[in-house]
């Protein structure tokens, strides 16, 4: 009963992650939600400060449970195989608090008018959040989600770590991930100020995000990680020969950590 339970419990959680996820992209391009980002528009000084309170809750949930000195502790309380679920449904919480209490500021930063233009933008809004699921599926999507944890519990196996390695784009960057993030973030033909408060908030805790992320991995992974970082550039591709003989790990996290 306890394995069917955790079985259910981590693909209730990644299913629910997808959810938020479809529902993210409705919310920042404004289009098929009920609320979106630009659509309850709010006093200035009071939207800012509860729009900066709701990223400051998820992004401290966010990071502090993706840290390995959290994790040692949170597994004493929280069963190992469904961990992982259990970071993910809160990461799922805190972005549905976020964009449910979520105050517009309309003021516009840029409007893109030309259809050309419009169309281009709109073309890498769409590359943003289709390439964070890809590059999920390029390392270990389900491991990422936690749907694998609870799976090796089920077939009655130890879980092991992904083995060290630079699949497809994390041979030419080393956090694709966040690319993704950003171009989902920030493309968009009419960018009102709301939208660039989130944007540029969340590409600056990626930013920080990324130092303890890199921290956690050399610990990890040692010597190879570092030699990983001197070759492949962090957020923009390098597009020459190959970097054969790299091995390195693809990621701690989701939404990427």
């Amino acid at each position: 009963m306890q394995r069917l339970f955790y079985v259910a419990y981590g693909v209730g959680c990644h299913l629910l992650f997808l959810a938020t996820y479809v529902y993210m992209a409705g919310f920042f391009g404004n289009f098929l939600v009920p609320k979106s980002i630009d659509s309850a528009p709010s006093d200035a000084l009071a939207g800012i400060v509860i729009n900066i309170s709701l990223i400051a809750v998820f992004s401290l949930q966010h990071s502090i449970m993706a840290r390995p000195w959290f994790k040692e502790r949170w597994t004493r309380i929280v069963p190992k195989p469904i961990e992982r679920s259990t970071y993910v449904l809160l990461s799922c919480v805190a972005l549905f608090v976020l964009m449910w209490q979520w105050r517009s500021l309309t003021g516009v930063v840029w409007d893109v008018e030309q259809p050309v233009g419009r169309m281009l933008l709109w073309g890498l809004f769409a590359a943003g959040w289709f390439l964070v699921p890809a590059v999920s599926l390029m390392i270990n999507h389900f491991d990422l989600f936690g749907t694998r944890q609870v799976w090796l519990f089920w077939k009655r196996k130890p879980y092991t770590d992904l083995p060290f390695k630079t699949p497809a784009l994390y041979s030419r960057i080393r956090h694709p991930l966040y690319v993704g993030w950003a171009l989902a973030f920030w493309a968009t033909p009419t960018m009102t100020v709301g939208h660039a408060l989130l944007a540029g908030v969340l590409t600056l805790y990626m930013a920080i995000a990324v130092v303890f992320e890199e921290r956690d991995l050399v610990q990890h992974f040692g010597k190879g990680y570092r030699e990983y970082q001197r070759r492949v550039p962090k957020f923009v591709p390098r597009f020459g020969a190959a970097n054969e003989g790299v091995e390195a790990a693809a990621a701690v996290g989701a939404m990427g950590s």
